[in-house]
């Protein structure tokens, strides 16, 4: 599927915790302000994103309400979006909702160019994330059919330790099978992935490994133990070019709110 001509502006949107109710906070901030002031950066910027990779946490309680208020909100932009889940979401009920024009299901297409994979991460259950065998060789199929297209994976949770101990514990638990895999397909470029509510950029086997902070509460960096971190909400831009190069950044919004700064998980 072809969107646009490259080059592509891509919007990586991560871990919403949208709930049921727009009164309910997410340790003292308004998950629903949080995502609004997102979407309307979104809506001023130009030139707009020509598609959004939404990846993972999209709700915080699983909640139908939580996934339909996401899509009215996703709507006025018009934005082609494409979502994969996280340990706080219900993929079934995800797939019954998410899947009204502008948002899509597909977790395989090409735009510009570039072949998209998109990868369930997630445990029933569990935080931690770990990718299945179904979804392993489902995945290098899909390389082995677009040798020649740069790729971009996105799951949501880390492939990589990311310096914090108690996020590290909940990261991809097999990894290096993952690693395997595109060790074998050099067209892959980068991987993108949510979870860890902060900014991170590393490159590992020459390809590039990023998150992007979360659009609600943030975790400071480099700390053993949970700890919120006061800087503003946000989302990461990149921009694929035709020649399989890219270029990224992480914008934020202005957002007023109280964080529970002693809080010790959530």
């Amino acid at each position: 599927m072809t969107l646009k001509a490259s080059p592509l502006l891509i919007a990586q949107v991560t871990d919403i915790h949208l709930l049921a109710s727009v009164k309910e906070e997410l340790l003292g901030l308004s998950t629903e302000k949080s995502f609004e002031a997102i979407v309307e950066s979104l809506k001023e910027r130009s030139p707009q994103p020509d598609l959004l990779l939404l990846t993972g946490d999209l709700s915080q309680d699983e909640s139908v309400e939580s996934y339909q208020r996401l899509q009215e909100k996703l709507k006025p932009l018009s934005i082609p979006s494409y979502w994969l889940p996280g340990n706080h979401d219900k993929p079934q009920v995800m797939q019954e909702i998410l899947q009204e024009t502008p948002i899509s299901s597909d977790k395989a297409f090409q735009a510009g160019g570039w072949q998209f994979l998109l990868l369930d991460s997630t445990v029933a259950g569990e935080v931690h994330g770990y990718l299945s065998p179904k979804t392993l060789s489902w995945l290098e199929s899909q390389l082995e059919k677009a040798q020649h297209c740069p790729t971009i994976i996105s799951l949501h949770h880390p492939p990589l330790s990311v310096n914090s101990d108690w996020i590290d514990r909940t990261k991809l638990q097999n990894a290096e099978e993952l690693f395997s895999i595109i060790d074998r397909y050099p067209q892959v470029r980068l991987v993108v992935f949510g979870h860890v509510h902060q900014e991170f950029d590393r490159w590992h086997r020459g390809v590039g490994y990023m998150a992007s902070p979360s659009t609600s509460v943030q975790f400071k960096p480099n700390c053993d133990h949970f700890c919120l971190d006061e800087i503003e909400p946000g989302f990461r831009l990149l921009h694929l070019k035709p020649d399989g190069t890219f270029e990224t950044q992480v914008e934020r919004v202005t957002l007023t709110h109280a964080l529970n700064l002693a809080a010790t998980g959530y």
